[in-house]
């Protein structure tokens, strides 16, 4: 379970196989509208690491550690360690618009004995930021404890676990990323980021969203599979537990499932051999955030899958329209929402914040959903109706619309809607 991000900020600022149906070139036409004014402001860049300043790092395609430049002293639960490090600092980049939120998230092959911090700063109209810590990321839990930074607030801004929120009259116009590489002082160890990129969002104060034209992915459901997370209820509480706690790395395991990109048996051959689905527990470990005490950090999700050599980020669509142009290229999409029982018919429970993965549209526009809030595996397909889903998933005191978005590289993404900044 994750309380939306969107919501707590509203707070803050008032305290590959796939049946298809190809629509009809007038309804595809319907599918390619912009979404309706007052909707999310988004975008989401990917970085350049040819760019900016570099210090002991090898930038081109990805960015690597070249040689160390400096030493700190780190201390957490497992201990004070030195750790020899290298940096780049990306240029500052405009947004468009003045936005009130941004969530970095990265992919990046981090042997054992190194890990990497990432950090960003914002512009508005009276001045820059200091830097604000999103994520102090390992694969493991043996070289530090994998965390996000609770407490960073002054008069700029916030972060909430993983999401820089800008203070009341302080949205950002511009921004800087930061990723410093740790390894153990003298090793070959040599930790490298393949994708950084941030998503940089308004959303707009609404508690209802009106329902989106849609179309060409009427008719597709992938073939994901099927996970559930109260299966887990009780296992590991070092790990929070399972059950409602675990629906995010549930449903991070289902989508990377669906590429066949998911732990081995040798991997999970720590699991209690009588765990029905020990990927879930395996994904729980190693996306784990010591500091929130909960698996729901999203771009510890993203970053964990590519532990498997996928692409991942977390952005906002801005509507079900843009969704379904994913599900048509062939790629579920993990959503986070929260709502009552009454609110989402079928639903049967309520929850201040959850993920599922959608999978796919009914021939009527329906959403199909992987929901791992479900009694056992075979219970997790569920059908939502498209406006009530569409709702509780966009509106302000929701998640204003968050996604996981996790494919292979090789994979591409379709084109994004025209006329609107890229949000992938």
């Amino acid at each position: 379970m994750r309380v939306p991000t969107a919501f707590l900020s509203t707070l803050l600022f008032t305290l590959l196989s796939a049946v298809l149906t190809v629509p009809s070139p007038a309804t595809a036409a319907v599918a390619g509208t912009k979404p309706p004014p007052g909707g999310v402001d988004v975008v989401y860049q990917r970085a350049v690491f040819g760019p900016g300043t570099r210090e002991g790092v090898k930038a081109g395609k990805t960015l690597s550690f070249a040689a160390p430049v400096g030493t700190i002293s780190y201390t957490d639960a497992l201990g004070t360690k030195s750790w020899e490090y290298a940096r780049w600092t990306g240029p500052e980049r405009p947004v468009g618009f003045a936005a009130t939120e941004l969530v970095a998230s990265w992919t990046a092959d981090v042997p054992a004995g190194s890990w990497l911090q990432v950090e960003m700063r914002g512009r508005h109209a009276a001045g820059q930021t200091k830097w604000y810590v999103l994520g102090r990321w390992a694969y493991g839990d043996e070289d530090i404890r994998r965390t996000s930074l609770p407490g960073q607030r002054d008069a700029d801004g916030t972060v909430s676990v993983d999401t820089f929120v800008a203070a009341a009259g302080r949205a950002i116009t511009a921004y800087q990323l930061r990723v410093t590489l740790y390894r153990t002082p003298g090793s070959a160890v040599r930790p490298v980021v393949r994708t950084l990129g941030a998503m940089a969002s308004a959303v707009p104060d609404r508690e209802t969203v009106p329902v989106s034209p849609g179309g060409v992915a009427w008719g597709v459901e992938l073939p994901v599979p099927r996970r559930s997370q109260n299966v887990h209820e009780g296992h590991y509480p070092q790990w929070d537990g399972g059950g409602e706690a675990w629906c995010s790395p549930t449903s991070t395991t289902m989508a990377l499932g669906y590429w066949g990109r998911w732990p081995s048996e040798r991997d999970t051959s720590w699991v209690d051999p009588s765990d029905p689905d020990p990927e879930v527990d395996y994904a729980a470990r190693y996306t784990y955030d010591y500091a929130y005490e909960g698996t729901g950090n999203w771009p510890f999700n993203t970053a964990y899958a590519g532990r498997y050599g996928m692409e991942g980020f977390v952005t906002r669509l801005r509507s079900l329209t843009e969704l379904e142009r994913l599900i048509r290229a062939g790629v579920p999409v993990v959503t986070s929402q929260s709502f009552k029982a009454e609110e989402l018919p079928g639903a049967g429970y309520s929850t201040n914040g959850h993920l599922m993965v959608i999978i796919g549209f009914t021939a009527t526009g329906d959403v199909i959903a992987n929901d791992p809030a479900s009694r056992d595996d075979a219970a997790v397909r569920r059908v939502y109706p498209r406006a009530n889903f569409e709702n509780v998933w966009l509106r302000s005191t929701g998640s204003g619309g968050i996604v996981y978005v996790i494919h292979p590289p090789g994979h591409r993404l379709p084109a994004t809607t025209p006329g609107l900044p890229a949000n992938w």
